[in-house]
């Protein structure tokens, strides 16, 4: 086993010290309570077996494939995903190219070809709902039963349930879309944070007293958009508290898609590095006004409020 996570990307086998591994397998957008239930039962089960621990995941996300035109709705990058996996002690990520050919593999290849060819997989362990193979023709009925002819076990996981039912992926971007930090952060027990680097920007808010370090929505699901209390981490590890504008700044032209952290009590030159904000808190709809006073006065108003409100939370964000 490594010391270090390894990041496979499925064009070759994996190494013969990762084979004969238990693996977790799922697409894993998110991490979330749910996810992280697999997760933990496949680690679980290595350790006591002296087996590696693997998670097999996929990208692009199989719905992003079959309907490319749909809106964005990712929770993680692979970069914010493979940090995730590590700090659950898995070994290795392992990383399906969902393409074409992927996409027309039968159950059985899948199985054979991938899951016992290529990975050497010994146990697999998945959610209930987990399908595969062409038109979905595979279920955790069957993966069982070729585990029971190929030599490998098979661990299905129920779904973790709160008050207000299955934690799933769907719930968290129901809450994101609605503003509901609190609810996703619950369920995914860390907050939602879009991570990039920072993009050169018009600098309006420099210009205003409130320098901004500009990220793009890339493929990030759009949350509600508006003003929000977030923390920031940097390449370095600080963590920054601030407020944020996300959305297309109603106020100048022309519309875009931003996320724009003012971090308080901080100044230097974040162009050109990679940063994590974190959404701790919604504070208000994105609202045009008619004077740049008018504006300024109210991000005063937005900045008290974050502070007071990242005041009461604990570092993380998890409420």
């Amino acid at each position: 086993m490594t010391a270090a996570m390894e990041r496979l990307d499925g064009g070759s086998a994996v190494p013969a010290a990762l084979r004969g591994g238990v693996v977790a397998l799922g697409n894993f957008d998110g991490v979330h309570k749910g996810h992280q239930a697999v997760i933990g039962r496949a680690v679980e089960r290595a350790r006591a077996e002296g087996r590696p621990a693997l998670v097999a995941t996929f990208d692009p996300h199989p719905m992003r494939f079959f309907r490319p035109d749909s809106p964005w709705f990712r929770l993680t990058t692979m970069d914010q995903r493979a940090r995730l996996l590590e700090a659950a002690g898995v070994d290795a990520m392992f990383v399906f190219r969902f393409d074409r050919d992927f996409a027309a593999l039968t159950p059985e290849q899948f199985v054979t070809d991938w899951l016992v060819e290529r990975i050497g997989a010994a146990g697999i362990v998945t959610g209930e709902d987990f399908t595969f193979g062409r038109n979905r023709g595979g279920d955790v009925a069957l993966l069982a039963a070729f585990g029971e002819r190929l030599g490998f076990s098979t661990d299905v996981v129920p779904p973790v349930r709160d008050e207000s039912g299955i934690v799933s992926s769907s719930r968290i971007r129901e809450a994101l879309r609605a503003g509901d930090c609190g609810t996703a952060a619950r369920l995914l027990t860390r907050p939602f944070a879009i991570e990039g680097v920072v993009e050169h920007g018009d600098k309006r808010g420099r210009a205003i007293g409130y320098p901004t370090a500009n990220l793009g929505l890339d493929r990030y699901l759009r949350p509600r958009f508006g003003i929000y209390a977030v923390r920031g981490t940097l390449e370095d590890g600080r963590m920054l508290d601030g407020a944020a504008n996300l959305g297309i700044r109603p106020s100048f032209a022309p519309p875009k898609e931003l996320l724009e952290p003012f971090f308080f009590d901080f100044s230097g030159d974040l162009y050109g590095r990679k940063i994590e904000v974190a959404l701790i808190s919604f504070l208000r709809p994105e609202a045009k006004f008619d004077t740049i006073e008018a504006l300024q006065a109210q991000m005063a108003r937005d900045c008290d409020e974050a502070r007071r409100q990242l005041g009461s939370t604990a570092t993380g964000g998890q409420t």
